[in-house]
């Protein structure tokens, strides 16, 4: 196996790329980095200010201050800082340098594992490994559902289904990096699958890719 390698993971949300990714760099012993964290990042500073969504100048100062090194998962997280990542993120100067930040961080000495939307076809076109993790529109819902009522909340799954319909059309519509697989990613459908059974699917298909 090389000694620094790039594993690229794109998918739409709640295909279960993120926890994929967080497991693969743990086994592979690999710096992590979530890039649509980098999006709510900008997003909060700018809800955080009170500057307008759609600000393309402030937006653009937001993005050069986002620290990849800090970014907190848990303030990130919030519903409405996720709606307002993905008006953030089709702003070309923003998507620019976010994706330069994001490049340098691929270059970690011990390698790296990036998840989002358009490593594999944009942010690390030359990655040594690259897997799009999808399911069905209906089971990543069931799975939102489930999250937030394990964390003690209600959602309704109707709303959650629409919402993630919603987010596949305006991320595979969008006219800058659009969500696609890359032509040589390696598919990774979960639908069927628990968390277990997809990291060792994965770690089979990085496996044969480095062996190879």
């Amino acid at each position: 196996m090389p000694t620094s390698i790039t594993i690229a993971i794109d998918g739409p949300a709640g295909a279960g790329k993120g926890t994929l990714a967080r497991r693969l760099a743990d086994y592979y012993h690999l710096a992590l980095l979530d890039t649509g964290l980098t999006y709510r990042a900008v997003a909060h500073m700018l809800i955080e200010k009170g500057w307008p969504l759609d600000d393309v100048a402030h937006a653009i100062e937001a993005a050069k201050l986002v620290d990849l090194g800090h970014l907190d998962r848990k303030v990130l997280s919030a519903h409405a800082v996720g709606e307002a990542a993905s008006k953030v993120a089709v702003i070309p100067e923003v998507r620019k340098i976010l994706v330069d930040k994001q490049r340098s961080f691929a270059k970690a000495p011990q390698g790296a594992v990036l998840d989002g939307r358009d490593i594999g076809t944009v942010v690390c076109p030359d990655a040594d490994v690259k897997l799009y993790v999808t399911a069905s529109a209906e089971v990543r819902a069931q799975r939102r559902l489930a999250e937030i009522e394990a964390n003690g909340g209600s959602a309704d799954f109707t709303g959650i289904l629409a919402d993630i319909v919603r987010r596949d059309e305006r991320d595979t519509g969008r006219a800058d990096s659009p969500l696609r697989p890359a032509d040589d990613a390696h598919l990774l459908d979960t639908s069927e699958m628990d968390i277990e059974a997809a990291f060792s699917a994965a770690r089979d298909i990085v496996d044969r890719v480095l062996g190879s």
